[in-house]
């Protein structure tokens, strides 16, 4: 057969819109079809010889048998294409099998125990500070028994401490701790969790669910839903912003249940400014400037030390303790300690007294819904959950007040506040570990990356649910698949709330996989030995953010030994050495403009010493990949982009920057130079600008950037002089 006729019937094969519908019909999307062909035309081109039957066929199509229906002879070749799709793509013999799986258009029928019983569902909505929250627990103390969900363990730990000081016995269920009211260790019928830890399986007679909107989180809002859905309590409250009430009625409507809502109003005034802080000279005691970056915690909080004020620093990858101890510096009103320095970390999870927010920037990094690195100006939720923080009802403040550092961003942060709230407009999912098993029973050879792609390319939802972002479960999974262990175990090892960003930690997954597939326990002794346990105060900046993963491995340990009891045996002893390294991080924290000037000075002169979350201190190129952080107690704070001179990672990021913010832009023409505006935004500082300038004036001078040569510029020169004249 003639290799130039196979190949054009098989191109004309591929082309007819009747073919991609039987492709479709058989459980060929677009581009597995696509992928199946390529496959089909190799193993023909390439094959010595093939079966008799598809050689007859062939040759009937190139040697002209049947001239007059040669389009129906090209469609006579689908039943060998499918049957070769089927050996390379196993999963179209059980399509349908795989289909109903992963048909997620009603999540409410995943809970029988929840439709069994009436819930009557109260919604508390309001801005920050309203007493929203307060009445929803004031409910929750005086039933027999109750659950409170919240995003965050500072939160949890509130609710726990407070019940048990009300003499309201109170467990605590976080991903890493267990904190019994009864000493003998017994079921408490009231407990404070973190929202990923409730029971859907236990009955309450009130359940309070804070934090409502963020079920619409791309990585986290599967929780809310299941929670919503799925808590067997005879009351729901439910507590947050307004702008998740219609998703929450509509989503109630499919259970057929209603949601009685009750509106709260700001307890105490909030104002904003009609002036920008512009100085740091200008600071009074409360106020509290928020940036959303490390680099600029770091370079905030020394120029206020320099101008001998102190001041406490609070970010989303401190330990809680370390949280705590920084918010109750700043909250006493005998500590000399007036001013605080601080991520959107403190927009959730810690009472404060806070007289004015500052903000330093209202640009902040996030991550969309498809998992990719985004940079803009903050959401309205967002800044308005910040400025809330200010003015806070029963401190020492009656009014809040919000402004920024920056003269140029006080008319957009104005705007931004008076813009109504998005509303929320669909609740996440997530493939549950028994849909994962269903499939790996279809498809054994497959790894559970490979299942979890193909569980999401065939998932169905209808229009109030999407599926959340997978993607720090997929990176678990391939960085772990050469381990042997079974799925149920595979897949817990790949939901560990950990940052991927921390190079430290993800090797410590590594190695806690790889000893619990021998079956050999993780003992006490041996994290000492992985981790140098025990570690001294911190020198400079980078060794506090080797301590604060040091602190994540533990927390890691923690999370695995209530999941493996018996091969992470030692869960005490490690809490107690968390204990310790968190009185070490404080210490660091406590001393951190100090840290600063020892990085810098450790610093090669003419380096541009970065410190990020990604690069602590870093002066070589490295992978830039960004991920949200799937810490459930964490902030979800963006991290700064790590700038270094001369770096291709800076032009690719400043692309994005560009790109992200060109509108912005254009409106604020004339606020002053780009210089400027990075320098604020943490995105340059003074040594890469002094290096930046030295560099272009050193190329200027050798003619490169297309400058030309000395010869024209001379022409140059001459061509202006003729126009001058």
């Amino acid at each position: 057969l003639s290799a130039g006729e196979v190949l054009k019937n098989l191109n004309k094969f591929y082309k007819r819109k009747e073919i991609q519908r039987l492709g479709t019909e058989n459980g060929l999307d677009a581009r597995l079809f696509h992928q199946a062909f390529i496959s089909f035309r190799k193993y023909i081109m390439e094959s010595s010889s093939v079966s008799a039957d598809l050689h007859i066929i062939l040759s009937d199509i190139c040697c002209g048998a049947g001239k007059i229906c040669l389009l129906g002879h090209v469609d006579d070749l689908f039943p060998f294409f499918l049957r070769h799709a089927k050996q390379i793509f196993p999963m179209l013999d059980c399509m349908d099998d795989l289909r109903k799986i992963s048909d997620l258009r009603l999540p409410p029928n995943w809970y029988p125990d929840a439709r069994a019983i009436q819930r009557k569902i109260i919604f508390h909505a309001g801005p920050t500070n309203s007493g929203k929250t307060y009445h929803a627990i004031q409910r929750f103390l005086s039933a027999k028994s109750g659950i409170y969900c919240g995003p965050l363990k500072l939160l949890a730990h509130e609710i726990f401490q407070k019940s048990n000081d009300a003499n309201v016995p109170c467990d605590l269920v976080t991903g890493e701790e267990r904190v019994y009211a009864n000493e003998d260790a017994r079921q408490a019928p009231h407990v404070a969790c973190t929202i990923e830890m409730c029971s859907t399986n236990t009955p309450y007679e009130v359940a309070v669910i804070d934090e409502i909107q963020m079920i619409r989180d791309p990585a986290r809002g599967w929780a809310w839903t299941r929670a919503l859905l799925g808590l067997c309590a005879e009351e729901i409250h439910i507590c947050g912003e307004a702008a998740a009430i219609d998703l929450v009625t509509e989503l109630m409507y499919t259970t057929g249940e209603e949601v009685e809502v009750r509106n709260y109003k700001r307890l105490t005034p909030l104002t904003v400014l009609d002036y920008a802080l512009e100085s740091l000279d200008n600071l009074q005691p409360g106020d509290c400037i928020v940036c959303f970056s490390k680099n600029d915690i770091y370079s905030v909080s020394r120029q206020i030390e320099a101008r001998g004020l102190e001041c406490a620093v609070i970010y989303g990858s401190l330990p809680p303790g370390t949280k705590l101890e920084q918010a109750k510096k700043f909250n006493d009103p005998d500590d000399p300690c007036k001013i605080l320095v601080a991520t959107d970390a403190i927009g959730m999870g810690l009472n404060l007294c806070i007289k004015r927010i500052i903000f330093n920037s209202i640009v902040k990094p996030t991550i969309n819904e498809k998992g990719e690195k985004e940079i803009d100006s903050i959401t309205t939720s967002q800044a308005l959950q910040i400025a809330g923080r200010a003015g806070r009802y029963g401190s020492s403040f009656k009014q809040g007040e919000v402004t920024t550092m920056h003269r140029d961003d006080l008319v957009q942060l104005k705007e931004i506040l008076n813009e109504p709230v998005r509303p929320v407009k669909a609740a996440g999912l997530h493939p549950t570990p028994e849909q994962i098993e269903m499939f790996a029973y279809h498809l054994p050879d497959a790894t559970l990356s490979n299942l979890i792609d193909i569980f999401v390319s065939l998932s169905q939802v209808d229009g109030l649910y999407f599926v959340c972002n997978i993607d720090d479960f997929k990176f678990l999974a391939d960085m772990i698949q050469h381990i042997p262990l079974n799925l149920r175990s595979r897949y817990v090892f790949c939901t560990a709330p950990l940052n991927r960003k921390e190079p430290f930690v993800c090797t410590t997954l590594l190695k806690f996989a790889r000893q619990f597939s021998r079956n050999e326990p993780l003992t006490f002794d041996w994290l000492c030995r992985h981790t140098k346990w025990p570690l001294a105060a911190p020198k400079n900046i980078k060794e506090l953010v080797h301590l604060e993963a040091v602190h994540d491995v533990f927390d890691l340990y923690l999370w695995l030994s209530y999941r493996f009891m018996d091969m992470f045996p030692d869960a005490v002893l490690v809490r107690d050495i968390q204990k310790k390294l968190d009185d070490i991080i404080q210490v660091g924290v406590c001393n951190i403009t100090k840290l600063i000037r020892a990085s810098q000075s450790a610093a090669a002169p003419g380096t541009a010493a970065v410190v990020s979350e990604d690069f602590p201190l870093s002066r070589t190129k490295r992978d830039t990949r960004e991920v949200p952080d799937r810490h459930g107690a964490k902030s979800t704070e963006a991290l700064s982009i790590a700038v270094e001179v001369p770096g291709e990672r800076r032009g690719k990021n400043m692309k994005t920057y560009r790109s992200a913010t060109r509108q912005e832009d254009l409106k604020s023409h004339g606020r002053g130079s780009l210089a400027n505006r990075l320098l604020r935004e943490g995105l340059l500082t003074q040594e890469m600008l002094r290096q930046l300038e030295s560099e272009w004036q050193d190329q200027h001078r050798n003619g490169r950037y297309g400058l030309g040569s000395k010869r024209d510029d001379q022409n140059s020169s001459k061509e202006m002089g003729k126009k001058k004249k």
